[in-house]
């Protein structure tokens, strides 16, 4: 981490691509805490994946989905609780049907509160953002594994996996056209965000998680769009999946010699850092160095 001021978390509509017939993205642009949000048209209704941090960054986001769907009908579903994905997601309410699954409902009311305060001390551009945030619950849930969304025209379907990277995680995928919302499963050039906070949240377990990966590289996409970074193929899981069994390895293997959490952090992050040169949020090995450790 350097001492420069990170950019503030702006959504940039400008930064809108149709990576398939009527399956847009709002880039992220490789601005940290801007996730790339998604916009899914069929015939009847239009689904937006993900709304950004903040009032201010929803409304963008609900903008460019109006203009996007010409007065068709409007979902909105999250990637996951995260406030950089979803705490826009009040200018939704009474435009658009809100639907999360379960786990992600039930973990957004126990952390949310807690997150918007953590992250409300992340520096005055993401306090900015945050400015008049308000957490309202969805309309609508699933329970099971998951559901399918019919937009007319095209259907979408939505996963959810258990506890991984969340508990909630969801995948968002559109089969016509072949394109998977990985959401915080996936990164691409960047490394995997541990959210490993004990004791106030550790709700984390990376086995699950390469599994997942692995799951969703079997379905073959021809186009995935991580949670942060740029779209790209199944390539994309397959680095986070290698990267989380590689680090998983290494530091069992630490641990069994004996050493400390600390020790770890201090002989293998830097290591690990090198060998990824141009991946993005180096902050986040030390996260994953100590949740291994924890866990081996």
């Amino acid at each position: 981490m350097t001492d420069t001021m990170p950019p503030p978390p702006n959504v940039d509509p400008h930064a809108l691509v149709e990576i398939a017939p009527g399956v847009h993205v709002i880039r992220d642009r490789r601005v940290p805490l801007v996730p790339n949000i998604g916009i899914v048209v069929g015939e009847e209704a239009a689904l937006v994946v993900d709304t950004g941090m903040g009032p201010e960054n929803g409304r963008k986001v609900l903008d460019v989905a109006r203009r996007l769907a010409q007065g068709k009908r409007l979902i909105l579903t999250l990637t996951h609780f995260h406030p950089e994905h979803g705490f826009g997601a009040q200018v939704f309410k009474g435009e658009a049907a809100i639907l999360y699954n379960a786990a992600q409902r039930d973990e957004f009311a126990a952390k949310g509160q807690a997150y918007l305060g953590m992250f409300r001390t992340f520096g005055p551009g993401v306090a900015a953002a945050l400015e008049g945030t308000e957490l309202v619950m969805p309309d609508e849930v699933y329970d099971g594994a998951s559901t399918t969304i019919d937009l007319g025209g095209r259907r979408v379907e939505l996963s959810t996996y258990g506890l991984a990277h969340t508990r909630g995680d969801q995948v968002v995928s559109v089969p016509d056209a072949g394109v998977l919302f990985a959401g915080d499963l996936a990164e691409e050039r960047i490394f995997p965000i541990f959210p490993w906070f004990p004791p106030d949240d550790a709700d984390l377990d990376a086995a699950n998680w390469a599994t997942v990966l692995a799951a969703l590289e079997a379905r073959k996409p021809k186009i995935v769009v991580p949670g942060h970074g740029s779209p790209g193929g199944p390539e994309v899981l397959a680095a986070v999946r290698r990267y989380i069994l590689d680090l998983k390895s290494r530091v069992a293997a630490e641990v069994k010699a004996g050493k400390t959490a600390d020790a770890i952090v201090a002989s293998l992050a830097p290591k690990i850092r090198a060998e990824h040169p141009d991946w993005d949020a180096p902050e986040w090995v030390d996260f994953a160095i100590r949740y291994f450790s924890a866990t081996a």
